[in-house]
């Protein structure tokens, strides 16, 4: 089964470290980044899709997604 995520924040090395962790944890870029300005606060934000190939598990609603391994 794959499994997708949307991570999104501020255009910041926050964000940037949570693309890198997701990725050292086995999940992989799916399409481009995104980047809008969000003017309600004024600032930049970046947001990246990205998916995991899991396997025998099926696909459980109510469990986090980053508990797939």
């Amino acid at each position: 089964m794959q499994i997708y995520r949307f991570l999104s924040g501020e255009d910041d090395s926050a964000f940037c470290y949570k693309v890198t962790k997701a990725l050292s944890e086995g999940w992989v870029l799916h399409g481009s980044p995104t980047y809008a300005y969000d003017a309600a606060v004024k600032k930049m934000k970046c947001g990246q899709a990205v998916t995991k190939v899991v396997t025998d598990q099926p696909y459980d609603p109510d469990k986090k997604l980053v508990d797939y391994r």
